[in-house]
C-alpha cells in the first residue's frame, strides 16, 4: 500500500518511524511519502518536508508566519493529490492536520489519525471534525478512549509508543557515556529545554540560573535534532556540557532534570528519572492560552495520566530560580525522591505495556 504520513514535531518523528518500521514487518509492498523527520527518514521512502519548517511555537508566532502555514497546506493538498495514497496517517499536529484530514476524506482517501490532538484540553468542537472525516482514530492515553467515547466517536487505545522506542533502547553505562561525551565524573542534573530556538533561549537562561547552588552536579543540556550545534555554545563552559541526540542516554545516566513541558516530560518518567517541569511563555500566549484551556489541573503528562501531582510543574511567575532550587533539592536527596519512583511504577502500569506501534499497524491494515 502507499502510505503518506504527517508528523509536525520531533515527538512525531519519533513515533512515525516506528510505526513505519511496524508496517513495513506486516506489509512488504510499503510505499512511504511523509513530513517528518530524520528518523522517519531513515525507514525509507520519500521525505515531503522536515518537520523544523513546520514547528511555529505561541499565538504570537503562528500570526506572524501564517503566509508560510498556509502555503504548507496548499502544498501538502496538490502532493497528495499527486501522489494518490491508499491511506493518510495523522500524527498529532492538529492545526496542520485536520485541515489536510477534511481534504483527504473529500478526495475518498482513507485517513487515519495515530496520536490524538489534546482536545480534552481546549478546542474540544473539533471532535466534530474527526468525526466527519476521520476513518479511524488511535489513542495513546488511556483516558482519550472515555473523552471519544463521550462525544460519540469510536477510538481505539493501542497503548503509549514511547514504551516502544523506550524497550528497544542498547544498554549504556554512565561511566562509558561521561567518557565518550568529555564530561566530568560530577553527578549529572540534565537540561531539556525543549525543541524550539524561542522556546529553549527562553528555558535555559531560567534552567541555569540553579549552578551557583548545584556545585557538586555537572550540567548537561540535551540538544535538539532541529537546533545546530553552534548555538548552544554560548551556554557551555566547564560545568555545562551540551549533547546532541543522545536524550534518552543522558538521561537514563542522569540524577534529575529539568524539563520542558512537552512530551519529554513522559519521556522523563519513563526512563525513570526524578524531574521537574518547567513552563514559561510570552504573556500575551499564556493569557489566550488560560482562557482556552478548560477543566485542566496539570500541564505535563505524567501528572495529566495519574490525575495527580507526581513531578512538580512550575508554571509562568512560579518558574524562578528559588522554586527551582527547592524543587530539584527535593528530588536529588530527600523522601519525595522515593515517592516519585514509585509513582512512576503506576504510570507505567497505566499506559498498558509496549506494542503501541505493532497495535497500530494493525488496525491500519484491517481497515
Amino acid at each position: 500500500m502507499k502510505y503518506y504520513i504527517i508528523a509536525g514535531e520531533a515527538s512525531g518523528d519519533l513515533h512515525g518511524s516506528n510505526l513505519m518500521k511496524a508496517l513495513k514487518q506486516k506489509d512488504s509492498n510499503a510505499e512511504f511519502r511523509f513530513w517528518g523527520g530524520d528518523l522517519m527518514a531513515k525507514q525509507g521512502g520519500t521525505l515531503v518536508k522536515h518537520y523544523r519548517d513546520l514547528a511555529f511555537m505561541g499565538f504570537l508566532e503562528v500570526a506572524m508566519n501564517l503566509r508560510t502555514i498556509l502555503n504548507n497546506i496548499k502544498f501538502c493538498k496538490e502532493d497528495i493529490q499527486n501522489n494518490k495514497p491508499d491511506v493518510l496517517i495523522l500524527i498529532d499536529y492538529p492545526g496542520f492536520n485536520l485541515r489536510i484530514a477534511k481534504f483527504a476524506k473529500e478526495q475518498g482517501i482513507k485517513v487515519v489519525y495515530y496520536i490524538s490532538p489534546q482536545l480534552w484540553a481546549w478546542k474540544e468542537g473539533r471532535v466534530e471534525i474527526i468525526k466527519k472525516y476521520v476513518d479511524e482514530m488511535m489513542v495513546i492515553l488511556p483516558f482519550e478512549e472515555d473523552f471519544y467515547k463521550k462525544h460519540g466517536v469510536e477510538s481505539h487505545f493501542v497503548g503509549h509508543p514511547l514504551l516502544d522506542a523506550i524497550s528497544t533502547l542498547e544498554d549504556i553505562t554512565t561511566e562509558n557515556f561521561k567518557r565518550e561525551n568529555g564530561l566530568n565524573e560530577k553527578e549529572i542534573i540534565a537540561l531539556l529545554p525543549g525543541s524550539r530556538k524561542q522556546e529553549v533561549e527562553k528555558m535555559l537562561q531560567i534552567m541555569l540560573s540553579v549552578r551557583p547552588y548545584f556545585k557538586e552536579y555537572q550540567f548537561v543540556i540535551a540538544g535538539a535534532p532541529s537546533l545546530p550545534k553552534e548555538f548552544y555554545e554560548k551556554y557551555v563552559d566547564d560545568n555545562v556540557h551540551f549533547v546532541s541526540n543522545k536524550t534518552y542516554d543522558l538521561l537514563r545516566c542522569s540524577k534529575a532534570a529539568l524539563v520542558t513541558s512537552g512530551t519529554a516530560t513522559l519521556e522523563t518518567a519513563l526512563l525513570n528519572v526524578p524531574e521537574v517541569v518547567c513552563y514559561r511563555g510570552s504573556k500575551v500566549s499564556y493569557a489566550i492560552a488560560k482562557r482556552l484551556v478548560k477543566n485542566i489541573k496539570y500541564i505535563s503528562l505524567v501528572n495529566l495520566i495519574m490525575d495527580r501531582e507526581v513531578v512538580k510543574e512550575l508554571i509562568q511567575n512560579d518558574l524562578n530560580t528559588n522554586n527551582l532550587v527547592d524543587e530539584l533539592k527535593k528530588i536529588l536527596s530527600t523522601e519525595k525522591r522515593f515517592e516519585v519512583f514509585r509513582d512512576y511504577e503506576l504510570l507505567r502500569e497505566k499506559l498498558g505495556g509496549k506494542g503501541a506501534s505493532d497495535h497500530a499497524a494493525d488496525v491500519i491494515l484491517k481497515m
